[in-house]
């Protein structure tokens, strides 16, 4: 249930946003850059997968490609650009891309493909259930159980399956598009304040009569993220 971070480096605004929008609302973390040295630092910085135009201004993809290859670091990297020679192709697979797409692309492919090599990138492992402590807190997903000085506050199933999605992404900001389409699903059509009367239910339970300080933070007109106070 560990969040992927995306690293979106484009440096058409319009593309950028449409991009950033797409795979948030699939559940993803993105961070943007709009040239080559924004894109290294954010990649060096812990991102899971890069999407990398070629074409960034100050430092090219490719030499983007080249500098983090060269460091060691092998983040999964989804190339895009305007050059459909198979040459360009060729060169970004032999640098050490692991895919490459053509424009003018649909979102959803790009998407697509960031799923498909973030899951060859993730080792084979069977999930292990996370037990979370943060001094009198500790959520227990073993056991479906959040507890404050020991004892179950009894949230509900989508209560606790957000509460464990945010702490166990402790200061990763979350939209409510991507938390509606993580818990409620791809399919759930209803309104995206469903994902506030969640937080609010999940704040009588934690907070009320001085149990614990607040740890669920509103980031205004985006959504939420946990942190301790």
């Amino acid at each position: 249930m560990v969040v992927t971070r995306v690293v979106v480096a484009e440096d058409d605004a319009p593309i950028r946003e449409l991009l950033v929008h797409h795979l948030e609302r699939d559940g993803f973390h993105c961070n943007a850059a709009a040239d080559g040295p924004a894109a290294l630092r954010l990649a060096r910085g812990g991102g899971d997968v890069l999407v990398l135009d070629v074409g960034l201004p100050v430092m090219d993809g490719f030499d983007v490609v080249r500098t983090l290859r060269r460091e060691g670091r092998d983040v999964p990297i989804l190339l895009l650009t305007a050059r459909a020679e198979e040459i360009d192709r060729v060169v970004g697979l032999e640098i050490g891309a692991d895919d490459y797409v053509v424009k003018p692309f649909s979102p959803r492919e790009v998407v697509a493909r960031v799923k498909a090599i973030a899951r060859r990138a993730r080792p084979p492992s069977a999930h292990v259930p996370v037990l979370l402590t943060f001094d009198r807190l500790e959520i227990d997903e073993a056991a479906r159980e959040v507890r404050v000085d020991g004892v179950d506050v009894r949230l509900k199933p989508r209560e606790f399956e957000l509460l464990l999605v945010l702490a166990t992404n402790a200061g990763v900001a979350f939209s409510r598009a991507s938390l509606l389409q993580r818990i409620w699903g791809p399919g759930y059509e209803g309104d995206d304040r469903t994902v506030d009367v969640h937080v609010r239910r999940i704040r009588r339970r934690l907070e009320d009569g001085g149990k614990l300080p607040p740890m669920l933070h509103t980031i205004h007109g985006y959504g939420y993220k946990f942190a301790r106070a």
